[in-house]
Formats: structure tokens, C-alpha cells, sequence
């Protein structure tokens, strides 16, 4: 256990900690470490064993070997009311309490601190009415926690992790069943705990854009070992994520987070000019659709240029900030005398890729089908 003068460094630490079933290790010599207010997340493949991890460290699975340290303690030691006042855990399993509004459900976390009949206190009350408050609940507080929606539940489940006054939460899978908005909200919930609160949080996630805005640490789970820990520059790289997740029908680039389809195979039918991201909606189209192009003349670094290097057979690129030259020219001009048909994605014309605007114009010279919506695409055959 670190420590920085008389202040505790590490809040949570797992020592060479192996985990299984029936005392067989699934994942073996797990080390990492927390401080209070970082968010490590969990990421890896389905069935790797993240769900494992974390109920070893809940003490929902006894760990095979090893020690998971809580503050410097084994976390073993602890009894059950200790344990709750320093972690709370917040699962994926469906819950189905009966007759209970979400109010109650919450106040379910100050159980570790009343006494022996349950009774709340004002100062209990108090804490249940800031942790709705926090997860933005208040207005679902007095309903049927079995008739509110997904998302709602789950900001309730974190509510009662919240009324524990935990120094740690840990949440399996916690955007599981959200759509887009309150994925994110919840998100931007825990990030507010952790920085304004000190908590400590760790987490699965399937969602790896998120789990590297999010996190300050990543755990990258894969086979019989702890495949990757660092922070997430470090981590996601697009090689390491591509090897991580065994990805052989697409890819990942690390640097927009965003994975594409496996590309179309075979000889380029079209020709698509663009950039400025305007090109992105032509490159997903024709995937879609099975055709295979080439794109230019692109920046190396333009927002296009990641998609297409992606999805086309060819992209005709250029260094960044520089202007096009002769090279790239020529280059694309041959693939547009192979191809019948150009696209023309709209993209604004100035210094720097007026050789763009040059191509569109050999196009018509051509005589070669210039389209320039996404919407032709549906209606033609390259």
C-alpha cells in the first residue's frame, strides 16, 4: 500500500489477485490500484471475466488468491457494516422489489447506518432527498420503482449506492439498457462524484468511445490475463484495440473513437472527392451498399481521412497543412479514367484543395456521372 506522507494514496488495490469459479482461476496476478476521485474502467471482450473482477472485489465471489486492499486493508477483514459504509456496488441484474417506490429503494442505502429496527433519521432523510437530487430523481421519487423506465432505475440503483456514503462504488455494465441521453447523463453523474466528492470509481463498460472519455485508468481484460492497464492514451491505440477485440470484420481508429464495417471488396466503381467531413456520409453509403470506391485527395490529417482510409480501396492523400501537388493530381485523375461515375461531396473549395475543384471539372470534361447527393446513391448502379 502507497502512501504519500501521512495521507493515503491508494484508496483500492488489488494484489496479485486471482479469480474463478469452483477454485479455478479464470484470470490470474490482477494489480491495480485507485486513487480517490480516478475512474478505472474495466474493458474487454464478452465473457473475459469483468463481471468476475468486480465480484471479487464486492465480495459477491471469494477470490481464489491474492488481497484486495480497501484503505490499506484487507478487505476481507472488514465486517458487513464496515465493507458498506466504504463500498457500494451497483450490478447489472434486473431488480424487481416489490411494492417499493424509489424513495424507499434509495433509503434501502442507510441501512449500514441506522440501527437495529431500520428507523431513519432527519439526517438520513436528508442524505436520500441530496442522492435523488444528484441523479436527478426527484421527480420519480414517490412512484413504484417497478413502473419507471431503464434508465430511471438505473439512476435510482445509484442513488442508493450514493446513500451509503461510499468512498468507493463499483458498477457492472452501468449504461446497460440506456439509450444515447442518459448513457451520458450517467456518465457526466459519476464524473461529478468522483471530482467534486473524492469517490473512487470502478466500472465495466462495452461501450470503449466512452470508457476513453470517461476514465482515468483502463483494465483491458482478455484470456487468463490482464491484457493492458494505463491510462487511456496509453491504451487505445489501434492496433491494441483492434488485437484486444479480435476485430477481423472492420476496424477501430483510435484517434475519433469510432469503429467502421469491414470495406467493400474489388475494384473501385466510383470516385469520390471530399473532405471537411463531408465525405463521411458517401463512404458509410457506399459501404452500405457493397461499392467499392476510391476518395482523394485528402489531408492526412482532414476528418475524412480516417473513414476512408477505412473504407475505400484507394484514398489519393497529401501531407497536412500542405497543398495538393502534381503527384496526388495525376494519381487521381487516373483513378477517375477508371471509374464511370465521380462524387461530388460538396465540400467547400479553398487554397489548399483547390485541386479538388480541378478533379470535378476533369470529371465533366469526361464525361463521367457526377453525383452529389447521398440520395442518388439509393437510385443508381456503379
Amino acid at each position: 500500500m502507497k502512501t504519500d506522507g501521512n495521507t493515503t494514496v491508494n484508496k483500492l488495490e488489488l494484489d496479485g489477485l486471482s479469480v474463478g469459479y469452483h477454485g479455478r482461476p479464470l484470470i490470474s496476478d490482477i494489480a491495480f490500484a485507485l486513487r480517490p476521485g480516478e475512474i478505472l474502467t474495466l474493458i474487454g471482450p464478452n465473457g473475459a471475466g469483468k463481471t468476475t473482477i468486480l465480484k471479487s472485489i464486492t465480495r459477491h465471489l471469494a477470490a481464489i488468491s491474492g488481497t484486495v486492499y480497501i484503505d490499506g486493508q484487507n478487505s476481507r477483514a472488514l465486517d458487513g457494516k464496515s465493507f458498506a459504509t466504504k463500498l457500494a456496488v451497483v450490478l447489472t441484474d434486473r431488480i424487481r422489489p416489490e411494492l417499493m417506490t424509489c424513495r424507499e429503494f434509495a433509503e434501502a442505502g442507510r441501512y449500514p447506518y441506522t440501527g437495529s429496527f431500520g428507523r431513519l433519521t432527519p439526517h438520513d432523510r436528508e442524505i436520500v432527498n441530496k442522492a435523488l437530487a444528484a441523479v436527478h430523481a426527484e421527480e420519480i421519487a414517490e412512484q413504484e420503482i417497478a413502473t419507471v423506465s431503464d434508465g430511471q432505475r438505473q439512476r435510482v440503483l445509484l442513488a442508493r449506492a450514493i446513500c451509503q456514503e461510499p468512498e468507493i462504488i463499483v458498477l457492472d455494465e452501468p449504461t446497460s439498457y440506456l439509450d444515447v441521453k442518459h448513457k451520458i447523463e450517467l456518465l457526466e453523474i459519476l464524473r461529478t462524484m468522483a471530482r467534486e466528492q473524492g469517490i473512487a470509481v470502478v466500472m465495466s463498460l462495452h461501450e470503449i468511445d466512452l470508457a476513453e472519455k470517461i476514465s482515468d485508468k483502463l483494465v483491458c481484460v482478455k484470456g487468463d490475463a490482464i491484457a493492458g492497464y494505463g491510462p487511456p492514451e496509453a491504451i487505445f491505440r489501434d492496433d491494441f484495440i483492434t488485437s484486444l477485440f479480435d476485430i477481423k470484420h472492420g476496424s477501430f481508429h483510435s484517434l475519433t473513437g469510432a469503429v467502421e464495417l469491414k470495406k467493400p471488396q474489388g475494384e473501385p466503381r466510383c470516385f469520390v472527392i471530399g473532405g471537411a467531413g463531408y465525405g463521411v456520409p458517401f463512404y458509410r453509403a457506399l459501404q452500405k451498399k457493397g461499392f467499392p470506391f476510391a476518395a482523394g485527395i485528402l489531408p492526412e490529417n482532414d476528418i475524412d481521412y480516417p473513414v476512408a482510409a477505412a473504407l475505400a480501396q484507394a484514398v489519393i492523400s497529401c501531407a497536412a497543412f500542405m497543398p495538393v501537388g502534381t503527384e496526388q493530381t495525376e494519381a487521381a485523375k487516373r483513378q477517375i479514367d477508371a471509374v464511370n461515375t465521380v462524387i461530388d461531396c460538396g465540400c467547400p473549395m479553398g487554397e489548399y484543395n483547390r485541386a479538388n475543384g480541378e478533379l470535378i471539372s476533369y470529371a465533366a470534361k469526361q464525361n463521367k456521372r457526377i453525383l452529389r447527393t447521398v440520395g442518388e446513391l439509393s437510385e443508381v448502379t456503379l
